[in-house]
């Protein structure tokens, strides 16, 4: 939850580039918080999220340093879930991050990803891979959530593929060897803990699911139903086509718009911090619900 020093620094001020959705080593990121904190200063963010995956454990130190080099703040996080069988994220922002119902929400989560990579080391040594779950290790900084993406840079490491996409593409994704399904939270558990703290749920990158239009617009009226209010329309890995499309469906469902880079690091990612082009004018900006 914003604090009132806060909400009394930025009500007067209209920010100029805001981005609410990159990760850190914390989760699945190649810098750690205060690195992206800077970075993000350093390309002229003004109001920043760190939004790691189903952890809120970089948050402190992120806050310190925006804070330091005069970057204001907003608590984030990424929620990893399932929608009739879609695998889907959901940005949390502005939440209290100690209220248990979402703290408590993210370890059961965190549990879940440990058990589901050890049953993909399994499903790559079937193949004639073997020991990638310990290689994988060797690229986590937080032992709790380990993630595709590390299993993704060891299978690099060792020659299986040129790049990370290139392992997400033949070996990380439903129906590769690799893949192994899992039980993540749902559209109603991830946005209850969210608004339960008091924050903000938006949908991340929607351009990057496998949907039909029919099931988008089936997927948005159920997040609204539930209580989201926010859609990413400018994203790092959102196309001009994306942004138009996006931007139709926010107004239609008075969603409000988010931005965001899915900053990873500067190798394995779309875009860098803040380097996205700006929302459409007409929407409603995202900010306007966590100052």
């Amino acid at each position: 939850m914003l604090n009132s020093s806060f909400i009394q620094q930025r009500q007067s001020v209209t920010p100029a580039n805001f981005d609410f959705h990159c990760h850190s080593i914390v989760s699945d990121g190649l810098l750690p918080p205060h690195e992206v904190a800077r970075r993000a200063a350093a390309n002229g963010v003004d109001l920043w999220a760190l939004t790691d995956h189903d952890d809120m454990g970089g948050l402190a130190v992120a806050r310190a340093t925006a804070e330091e080099v005069g970057m204001n703040f907003v608590n984030g996080v990424e929620i990893s879930i399932e929608w009739q069988g879609v695998p889907i994220h959901i940005v949390g922002l502005g939440f209290d991050a100690a209220h248990p119902a979402l703290s408590g929400g993210l370890d059961e989560l965190r549990l879940g990803r440990s058990e589901r990579a050890k049953r993909m080391g399994e499903a790559l040594a079937d193949i004639g891979i073997p020991g990638v779950y310990e290689g994988a290790m060797c690229f986590v900084t937080n032992p709790s959530l380990i993630s595709r993406a590390h299993f993704a840079r060891y299978l690099v490491s060792i020659g299986i593929a040129r790049d990370v996409p290139g392992v997400f593409q033949h070996y990380l994704t439903p129906g590769k060897p690799g893949y192994v399904d899992h039980r993540w939270a749902t559209l109603a558990e991830a946005v209850g803990w969210i608004n339960e703290a008091g924050g903000v749920a938006v949908v991340a990158h929607p351009g990057r699911y496998k949907m039909s239009g029919a099931q988008m617009r089936q997927f948005l009226g159920d997040f609204k139903d539930l209580g989201g209010q926010g859609i990413e329309v400018t994203c790092g890995s959102h196309s001009p086509d994306h942004v138009l499309h996006f931007a139709r469906l926010a107004r239609h469902f008075a969603f409000h718009a988010s931005r965001g880079s899915d900053f990873h690091g500067p190798a394995e990612s779309y875009v860098d911090l803040g380097k996205l082009p700006q929302l459409p004018e007409d929407l409603k900006p995202i900010w306007r619900l966590v100052r």
